[in-house]
Order: C-alpha cells, then sequence, then structure tokens
C-alpha cells in the first residue's frame, strides 16, 4: 500500500530568517544545505530555529559548501594554516571542532536530524517508511566544505530502492546551468540517480536552477548514463522554472504583468506545489520516473530575491512496523 506523503523542501537559505513558511504543514521538511553564508555559528541558529518552527514532524538537513566548519577536517586544515588566527576569536565566531555537529544533536528533540552521506531510514508518522541517500559533496578546486576535484570525481553509492536522494549540488544536466551559461552539475551523480532511479531527487547550490521537473527514464540506461542519452525528453515535464516567473528583456508588458502576478501569488502563499499521486494528473511511475527540484531558496536576481520553496507530494510505502 502507497502513503501519501508532503515535503516541503527549501536549500541554500545562507542563515537568512525564511518568513512565511511556519503555517505551511508537512510530514516531511527537507534542507539541502548551504544552511549558513560564512559558516558562523549564530547563522547556524538561525536556521535551526528555522526548521525547528517548520510544522513538521520530521527535518532531514544536510550540509552545503557554505557550511564549512561542518566539515571537521577542513575546519582543522583551515585553522591550522593561518597562524594568525586567534584560537578565541575562532570559537567566539565559529564554535569549537565538533560543535556544530553538537547543535544538531542537541535539536534531535525538536525532528531535526542532521544526515551525514551514506543511506538512512525512517518510519513517518503517518505510516509510510522511507528511504534517503544522502551527500554534502559538490565538485570545485576552491577550498570550501564538503567539496571534491571535478577531475577526480565522487562515488555516491545510492543504492536500488532508495525513495529520496538529498544533495547539496544537482546533477549534470538538470537545473544546473549558471548564470555564465555553464553546467555545473555533476556527472557522477547524474550516472548514480540513472542507476539508482529514486522516486525524489532534491538539492540546491545552483541558485539559477531553481524549479521542478518530472523525468522519464528511458528503458535501458547507459553504461555511462548522460542526460543527452538516458532522458526520455518527449515523456518529461517541466513543473516550474525562473523563467516562468522573472522578467527577461525580450518580455511583452503583458508578460510581464503576468510574472509579476505570479511571485506576488508566491510571496502570499509561501510555497509553490506540486503533487504526483497515483490519482493525479501527472502520477509519478516508480521506477521509470524520477522528481527533480531544485529549492535554492537564496534569490539570483534583485526583482526575485527569495525563491518560493517547493511543497511536494508523492506516494510512500507503507510501514510494516
Amino acid at each position: 500500500m502507497a502513503i501519501k506523503t508532503r515535503f516541503l523542501i527549501l536549500s541554500d537559505t545562507h542563515g537568512e530568517k525564511v518568513s512565511n513558511i511556519q503555517h505551511i504543514s508537512a510530514d516531511v521538511a527537507i534542507h539541502c544545505g548551504d544552511l549558513t553564508e560564512e559558516s558562523k555559528i549564530d547563522e547556524f541558529k538561525t536556521t535551526l530555529q528555522l526548521l525547528r518552527n517548520i510544522d513538521a514532524p520530521l527535518k532531514l538537513v544536510i550540509a552545503g559548501n557554505h557550511d564549512f566548519t561542518a566539515d571537521i577536517p577542513l575546519f582543522k586544515n583551515k585553522v591550522a594554516s593561518n597562524p594568525d588566527l586567534q584560537p578565541e576569536e575562532v570559537e567566539r565566531f565559529y564554535g569549537g571542532f565538533g560543535e556544530i555537529h553538537q547543535l544538531f544533536e542537541d535539536s534531535k528533540s525538536d525532528g531535526v536530524i542532521f544526515l551525514e552521506e551514506g543511506t538512512h531510514r525512517f518510519e513517518l508518522g503517518n505510516g509510510a517508511k522511507l528511504t534517503v541517500y544522502a551527500s554534502p559533496y559538490t565538485p570545485s578546486l576552491s577550498d570550501w566544505g564538503f567539496q571534491y576535484s571535478p577531475q577526480e570525481g565522487h562515488n555516491f553509492a545510492i543504492e536500488k530502492g532508495v525513495d529520496i536522494a538529498i544533495t547539496h549540488g544537482p546533477p549534470h544536466g538538470i537545473m544546473d546551468i549558471t548564470d555564465s551559461r555553464r553546467r555545473a552539475g555533476c556527472p557522477q551523480l547524474f550516472g548514480s540517480i540513472a542507476q539508482a532511479r529514486p522516486k525524489l531527487h532534491c538539492f540546491g547550490h545552483i541558485h539559477e536552477g531553481w524549479g521542478a521537473k518530472l523525468v522519464t527514464w528511458r528503458e535501458n540506461i547507459s553504461q555511462v548514463p548522460s542526460h543527452f542519452t538516458d532522458i526520455d525528453n518527449e515523456r518529461s515535464t517541466v513543473i516550474g522554472k525562473l523563467s516562468n516567473i522573472i522578467n527577461s528583456k525580450f518580455d511583452t508588458p503583458e508578460i510581464m504583468e503576468e510574472k509579476s502576478k505570479k511571485r506576488a501569488v508566491l510571496s502570499h502563499e509561501g510555497y509553490i506545489k506540486t503533487s504526483h499521486c497515483t490519482d493525479d494528473e501527472n502520477p509519478l511511475k516508480a521506477g521509470s520516473q524520477t522528481l527533480f527540484v531544485n529549492a535554492a531558496i537564496q534569490g539570483a536576481t534583485e526583482e526575485y530575491p527569495m525563491h518560493a520553496p517547493w511543497l511536494v507530494d508523492l506516494e510512500m510505502p507503507e510501514s510494516f512496523l
């Protein structure tokens, strides 16, 4: 038996106070990383308060590249490589080594669960069970947190049977185009997702990529999967994207007015909703489709500085406990 389950998905809040979401009820809230801007302890506390205030019994959280103090080996190296830093100042602004993890440990009683990389299983209050793969890692040659060399790649060990993948960055080819028109997603992540085909893959990191797409996979996945060869675009559906909301230089006055009204509705409601259950217009076909959601909250433009989070209804397997 499948159980309708509601997810509130957000990412890249960067220590900001996100308003107008406390009224939104969900079975599970998901934050896909970049909890902070500068990884300062006060920013973590602001985001933890935001998570506590969300009306969901379970809140799943991963780190992002901006949250480098949660990457303890990197944090230690940063401090050790800068002898001019005063230990008391580091601790005052960023906390001690491991202090961020303790903050999340202390928040478990509020339903906040900080996920390390790997597979996690949950029994939900609505009677469903949930298998989640989580990873904070993104490709980069910089010295931010949880990053790996694009040339070396990363092993995203996503098991078949995983319901949801939560990563900080996008897979290559899906909602990963930057302002410079470059695709910044990870090819290894795309390959792992294509092989495992979870019901939902949510992420952020590329703010300009905000949106959602219901992807239909081709029957046979390539040995080296690619968005060019393994997605059936004719049977895939774009649910939402920024170009439908923010103005472009090619818009007519009528289109600009229509987009302004859409932004006003999103601001008033506080979220954008999509549902893919059995009785919906586009029911998700488990095993052959994946709903991708880029839920970056921090906006990429002055006219739309704060994107709306996603409210997603999907059917999850029943728990037998």
